[in-house]
């Protein structure tokens, strides 16, 4: 199997240093699109990237965010929303102004018809009849006038429903993953950067970084024409079997994230041998025939939060565990040891906890 050059070396490292040399600035949503163009998953974020030339302005930065990571924007969309709500809030207003308007009228009506019929004694009946008339013609607009009034609010009910049910699901989907429902990378970033929200007191847990080890069992063709099939049988899989308590994560292809809420490294070990054991055991099998494909195994790369310094400095760590466990053949787990020294530099946190 072919991997891309991301996946095998210190990618954070990697993409800071770059960030560094053109000039851009370390912002959270810089350092997220600038890993993405990296990543090459998404060509026409590439292309696009590379056009805006060897020193990128912030403006044609942030144009990309817009188009390719508009969660990056989400200020705008709620900006945007809550435009539309005040819009259909004045709206709302007016009618209610229009309402005002039609019941003071209608009062008048009503007033001068009393007057009528309080002096009808000194009145011939065609006045009385004409004072009549007209409080029937306005009962009738007032009926016709408070029918429309209902359709109008109900129909501006819908819009907001429509707003609210929009915002809704932008909320719920800016973390996850749509193939496989787990988190995103998104999700990762902000849940490590929350493991250092407290510098003197990091929360206790362990992080791991793993990749199927596809290319041991297909040829890069094969993996191609399977690509689909395979992060959305293993995604569930891993949805299926990994705690709900703890965080999983799919980064992109076959590889994915974890951070397991316990400062207990055994039992980190063992929850991924868990999910390994279910790789071992839950065949794979052809989409379209329903042939058995066997078994794909894991490889993780692992370090505790207690290792590192940093949320960049645990991801690396885990990176780098990640590559000495798949050029060890895969289907191994290697641990960040407290011997080894995770990589240094400045902390290009992508969320920082409120």
């Amino acid at each position: 199997m072919t991997h891309k050059k991301s996946s095998t070396i210190d990618v954070a490292l990697r993409v800071a240093t770059a960030m560094k040399q053109m000039g851009i600035e370390g912002l959270p949503r810089n350092y997220e699109l600038v890993y993405e163009a990296y990543a090459g998953n998404n060509p026409g974020l590439v292309r696009e990237f590379i056009a805006l030339g060897k020193y990128k302005t912030q403006a044609g930065l942030d144009e990309l965010g817009r188009k390719y990571l508009p969660h990056q924007h989400e200020a705008s969309v709620l900006q945007r929303s809550a435009g539309a709500i005040t819009n259909e809030m004045a709206n709302f207003m007016d009618l209610l102004g229009q309402e005002r308007a039609s019941l003071s009228d209608y009062g008048r009506l009503i007033g001068e018809a009393s007057q009528v019929i309080r002096n009808v004694s000194g009145m011939g009946e065609g006045a009385l009849g004409t004072s009549l008339e007209a409080l029937q013609r306005a009962t009738e607009l007032r009926v016709t006038h408070t029918a429309e009034m209902e359709k109008k609010v109900a129909a501006q009910s819908v819009v907001m429903d429509g707003i609210q049910k929009e915002m809704a699901e932008f909320e719920a989907m800016k973390f996850i993953d749509p193939p496989t429902k787990l988190g995103n990378r998104r999700a990762f970033n902000k849940a490590l950067a929350g493991v250092y929200a407290n510098a003197e007191l990091p929360m206790l847990c362990g992080v791991a970084i793993a990749e199927v080890d596809a290319g041991r069992r297909f040829s890069p063709a094969q993996i191609e024409a399977l690509s689909d099939h395979l992060v959305t049988f293993y995604g569930g899989l891993i949805r299926q079997v990994f705690p709900g308590e703890d965080l999983a994560v799919r980064f992109d292809g076959l590889r994915f994230g974890f951070l397991f809420h316990t400062g207990d490294e055994a039992e980190v070990l063992r929850l991924i041998d868990q999910l390994r054991n279910t790789f071992e055991t839950v065949a794979l099998r052809d989409p379209r025939t329903g042939r058995n494909l066997g078994h794909l195994t894991l490889s993780a790369g692992v370090c505790m939060a207690d290792r590192a310094d940093s949320a960049l400095a645990l991801s690396s760590a885990c990176e780098q565990a990640l590559a000495e466990a798949r050029a060890g053949g895969g289907d191994r787990v290697v641990v960040h040891g407290p011997g080894e020294s995770a990589a240094s530099g400045r902390d290009w946190m992508l969320y920082r906890a409120s």
